[in-house]
């Protein structure tokens, strides 16, 4: 059993540790407290959860991130008396800071679960301070040493960290965030490295429409933080479309794996010369001169070509990583439209 499994202990130490159960008595209990708003006779500005109770929020956030099959619009009543906004669109960044939280502490385990908890609510604190959040609403510690974060994910919330290519209108609306957000990721790794002096890697889920999709976002940051973990360096932060090879052998999820290679070749959407040549180039076992040959080009037209795929791509058709990616992404580009 996690520390998050006693966020309140006074009245849970009769539930298992199934994380189903604790959803259930968050779900539960967060239904008491809508009740008691509904027969508060008070002005809005002040029905908000009481700030003694945070567990409710993890609970809610836990509850949120790990089930989709929500009844909407009881989840955005819920979100607002815990004082959040889904108005905005939202990615969940995944931090994980199990080497800081979970650390050992002195006592036994209830002394160590309260230990754990306030050291997930420093790091908690540190985010707030990092995107100048007015308060902590939007994030939660959700056990084993991680916390998540629901990002605003709009171009807006996102400036900072924006460039002018971000926002180009290539590919899915679902990955063009992610430059930004990673962007983000990045600086707030350094402030959680600064600030702790320890471990830390996050990672990053694309925005998905509705309260719904928040599960799937937390789904993606999931699959990228733990292929991150595997097959990159240490302490950094992943995000699917940067994980290279892995993201197309570590993924169980068919759509996802074509959203990704939908997403790689979308710069090359208007080339169709550039995906031929591609195309081309692979079945002549990346061979200069066969290709050359079967293309009917010159080799210094057809190294333009490679070069200039390269500059778009951001991968380079001759390097062997960068080339099994861009074959993997046009098998299942071809594979979808066929098989639709």
């Amino acid at each position: 059993m996690t520390a998050f499994h006693s966020l309140d202990r006074a009245t849970e130490r009769s539930v298992s540790a199934s994380p189903l159960l604790g959803s259930l008595v968050a779900e539960q209990r967060i239904e008491d407290v809508i009740t008691g708003f509904r027969r508060d006779r008070a002005p809005a500005a002040r029905r908000q959860v009481p700030a003694h109770q945070p567990e409710l929020k993890h609970r809610f956030i836990y509850s949120l991130l790990h089930t989709t099959n929500h009844d909407e619009p009881a989840i955005l009543r819920e979100a607002s008396l815990l004082g959040m906004d889904f108005t905005p669109p939202r990615a969940v960044l995944l931090i994980d800071a199990a080497v800081y939280i979970l650390a050992p502490g002195a006592g036994g385990y209830d002394a160590a679960a309260e230990h754990q908890l306030q050291r997930a609510q420093q790091v908690i604190r540190a985010i707030v301070r990092f995107f100048r959040l007015p308060n902590d609403t939007i994030c939660a510690y959700i056990g084993n040493g991680e916390v998540v974060v629901l990002k605003a994910s709009d171009s807006k919330n996102l400036i900072m960290w924006a460039h002018k290519e971000d926002w180009s209108g290539q590919g899915s609306p679902l990955w063009m965030n992610l430059r930004a957000l990673e962007r983000a990721g990045e600086e707030l790794l350094g402030h959680l490295r600064h600030e702790f002096n320890d471990a830390v890697c996050i990672g990053i889920g694309r925005h998905h429409a509705g309260v719904r999709g928040l599960a799937r976002s937390y789904q993606d940051a999931q699959a990228a933080l733990s292929l991150g973990r595997h097959f990159c360096s240490a302490g950094g932060v992943y995000c699917l479309d940067r994980l290279g090879i892995a993201a197309f052998i570590g993924i169980s999820d068919d759509q996802t794996k074509a959203d990704l290679a939908t997403f790689l070749l979308s710069p090359l959407d208007h080339e169709p010369e550039l995906l031929h040549t591609l195309n081309v180039f692979f079945a002549e076992d990346c061979l200069p001169s066969a290709t050359a040959q079967r293309l009917n080009i010159h080799r210094n037209t057809l190294s333009y070509r490679l070069e200039k795929t390269a500059s778009l791509l951001g991968l380079h058709p001759r390097r062997f990583d960068d080339a099994v990616q861009i074959r993997l992404a046009l098998m299942l580009r071809q594979y979808r439209a066929t098989s639709s």
